[in-house]
């Protein structure tokens, strides 16, 4: 439940490089480090938080 209330938050405050076009290789560590985070809590929320 934690997950998916976080993965909402992510969703509303934190862009999206997705829609962004970030080229992967040239993404700044803070920009891999948000990516990182938003894909850790994605897949925890999908997962149900197991």
């Amino acid at each position: 439940m934690l997950y998916k209330i976080l993965a909402k938050i992510n969703k509303a405050v934190l862009p999206s490089f997705t829609k962004k076009g970030l080229d992967l290789s040239k993404a700044s560590k803070w920009q891999l480090a948000l990516i990182g985070w938003r894909y850790y809590v994605t897949t925890r929320a999908l997962d149900g938080g197991n």
